[in-house]
């Protein structure tokens, strides 16, 4: 089906977007897979070629509209690519609302021009070794000393650990915790106290640094409050749509391409005698894979729109969430298993696809978190 959802514009960014990723991104991709780790250059090109910072205001160095679909087109190409790794999406779509939205014109002058400039990488702090998607299960607390926090704690499977210059860390600061006690503290390179740990080595998305995070006695100065202070749980609840949208276009972008790269398979490779696609059971495997994806792709480009004009909620951007990464992890596993002995090789693009993606079903809430938002919704 003939997409409708994009203009001139948006096409014009989607070359920008392919030709940095053809110079910038994949002549590096492989060496930085070895490092488990891409390089801050990288960063620093992102933002001179105008990919950081497309919703942060033109005075602060950012691209100044509120137009989702340009971070859609970002994220598909990034999909297509096979680039998972360069993790733009998390510094703009998802701490960046909570710069633009929150943060103090002080704060702002702080932080945004290096956040758009790709000097300053940033990352979110939610996750603890015992909490996982349970924001009620936080522990690490940020005491009011008066002048300053004191941070204490530990967060663990964050994105951008290592690299990340600015953590917003989501913080206890009343005793109890939980939905009217967390807050949002920021967190700057070199504070004393602030320890990085390993650098996480995961199954997939290997270029993608994730480590763990240690805070023992971390003065934080007292503007470093992000938001209202105890209103944390309020401000992850505004952003969390966005977060899974973003993922739910980058689990039906890594669908399609998946059935691309299968559909191609298919048809050179020869079993008895004769292309694969000339066996029945194939022709249907590729006919069900391709409906599928073209429901979802329906869903998820009218979910898109929405949020574009402001109108999209939790409820349905948990449903393209759990539908779509779903449907990546069951295109994943088919297309691997056509492929045969070849999808299991690490340089077929289909292996690390399958690898990469799995991810996709468990951070940013995990599908039974979405089956329970939605199902709440309808039953409350």
């Amino acid at each position: 089906m003939q997409r409708q959802i994009f203009t001139e514009e948006h096409d014009a960014f989607r070359e920008t977007v392919r030709t940095f990723l053809d110079k910038e991104v994949l002549p590096h991709y492989e060496q930085w897979e070895k490092d488990g780790i891409v390089s801050r250059e990288v960063w620093r090109a992102a933002g001179r070629q105008g990919l950081l910072g497309l919703a942060v205001p033109e005075e602060y160095g950012g691209g100044g509209t509120t137009d989702y679909r340009y971070s859609a087109v970002l994220a598909e190409e990034f999909t297509r690519a096979d680039a998972p790794g360069l993790a733009l999406g998390l510094h703009n779509d998802i701490v960046g609302p909570y710069l633009t939205g929150l943060a103090t014109d002080e704060q702002k002058r702080r932080w945004l021009p290096g956040f758009c400039s790709g000097e300053t990488v940033t990352a979110i702090a939610m996750t603890e070794p015992g909490a996982g998607s349970d924001l009620q299960g936080i522990r690490t607390t940020a005491e009011d000393k008066g002048d300053h926090w004191l941070l204490n704690g530990s967060k663990t499977f964050i994105s951008n650990g290592i690299l990340a210059d600015l953590v917003v860390v989501v913080a206890k600061t009343t005793p109890e915790g939980g939905a009217k006690g967390l807050s949002l503290i920021v967190v700057e390179r070199g504070a004393e106290g602030f320890e990085r740990g390993r650098n996480l080595d995961k199954i997939g998305q290997k270029s993608q640094d994730t480590a763990e995070l240690f805070f023992n006695d971390v003065r934080v100065p007292k503007e470093n409050l992000l938001g209202e202070r105890d209103g944390a749980f309020i401000h992850l609840m505004t952003n969390l749509a966005q977060e899974r949208l973003g993922i739910a276009v980058a689990g039906i972008a890594a669908a399609e391409h998946l059935l691309e790269i299968t559909t191609r398979y298919v048809k050179e490779r020869e079993a008895f005698g004769r292309p694969l696609s000339k066996l029945q059971h194939i022709r249907f495997e590729i006919a069900e894979m391709a409906t599928e994806c073209a429901v979802t792709r329906t869903f998820v480009d009218r979910c898109v729109v929405d949020h574009s004009d402001g109108g999209l909620d939790a409820v349905h951007a948990s449903m393209a969430k759990w539908w779509a990464t779903e449907l990546q992890k069951r295109v994943a596993d088919r297309c691997l298993q056509l492929h045969g002995g070849y999808g299991y090789m690490a340089e077929y693009p289909v292996a690390r696809a399958f690898t990469d993606g799995r991810i996709q079903t468990i951070y940013g809430g995990t599908t039974e978190i979405m089956k329970e938002i939605i199902g709440r919704s309808l039953l409350a």
